[in-house]
C-alpha cells in the first residue's frame, strides 16, 4: 500500500472511530435525558471529544438524532426479518414479534424503543425538514414490506381466520401493540409513576387478545 493510501485509510478509521464515539454517547444521553434536553456540549463531554470535533462530524444535533433513530429502526427491521425467515406459519411469526416486544420490556433492553418514541415527538417540533431523513424512511419502508410479506403468508397458510380483513387487522394490531409497548417502556423508566398493573402483564393480556382475535377463539 502506498504511503498516501495508508495515510488516507488511517484518517478514515479515525473519523469513523470519532463518529462511533459520538453516536454511542448521544444514544446514552438521549435515553437518559431525551433528545430535546441534550446539547451538543453534553454529547462532546460524554464522548470525551471537543465540541468543535462533534460539529465537524455532525453539523447539528438533528443529524445525530436522525442517525440514532435510524439505527434503532434498523434493530426493529432485523427483528421483523428474523420473524419473516422463520420456518413457521404466519401466526407463529406474529407470536414471535409480540414476544419480542414483551422480552425487551422484561429484560429492560428498551433503550432504542424509548429513543424512537422520543424521536417521533421531537421531529414534530422541528420546523424545518430533517436532513438525512430519507435513510430513516427507507428503513421504515423495509419494515412495512417485511411485515406485508408475513401478512401474505397468513392469507396462504390459513393460520389466521379468513373472516377478517387480514391486511388491515394485522397492521392495526401490531402497530397498536408496538405503540403500547413503547409507552409502557417509557413509563417503566420513570421511577415515580405507579402503574395499576405490571407492564408485562398488560402486554401479555393484549398479546392474548390479539391472538384470540386472529384465530377466532
Amino acid at each position: 500500500m502506498k504511503p498516501m493510501d495508508r495515510y488516507e485509510n488511517e484518517l478514515q478509521k479515525n473519523r469513523e472511530k470519532r463518529m462511533d464515539s459520538i453516536l454511542i454517547a448521544a444514544k446514552q444521553l438521549f435515553a437518559e435525558k431525551g433528545i430535546e434536553n441534550t446539547t451538543m456540549q453534553d454529547i462532546a463531554t460524554e464522548a470525551n471529544l471537543g465540541v468543535a470535533t462533534v460539529f465537524r462530524m455532525f453539523s447539528k444535533k438533528e443529524k445525530i438524532a436522525v442517525a440514532i433513530a435510524t439505527q434503532g429502526l434498523e434493530e426493529v427491521l432485523a427483528v421483523f426479518q428474523q420473524a419473516a425467515s422463520m420456518e413457521a406459519a404466519c401466526l407463529e411469526k406474529i407470536e414471535a414479534l409480540l414476544d419480542h416486544f414483551i422480552d425487551e420490556l422484561q429484560n429492560e433492553k428498551a433503550e432504542h424503543i424509548r429513543i424512537l418514541e422520543d424521536f417521533d415527538m421531537y421531529s414534530t417540533r422541528i420546523e424545518e425538514p430533517l436532513e438525512d431523513i430519507q435513510r430513516f424512511k427507507n428503513v421504515y419502508r423495509n419494515v412495512s414490506e417485511t411485515f406485508s410479506s408475513i401478512i401474505e403468508e397468513g392469507k396462504r397458510d390459513g393460520s389466521i381466520r379468513s373472516s377478517i380483513d387480514i391486511d388491515a387487522s394485522l397492521i392495526t394490531l401490531i402497530n397498536t401493540f408496538a405503540v403500547f409497548a413503547k409507552k409502557l417502556a417509557i413509563q417503566k423508566s420513570i421511577f415515580f409513576i405507579q402503574l395499576d398493573l405490571d407492564p408485562e402483564k398488560q402486554l401479555l393480556l393484549l398479546r392474548q387478545i390479539i391472538l384470540d382475535y386472529l384465530t377466532g377463539e
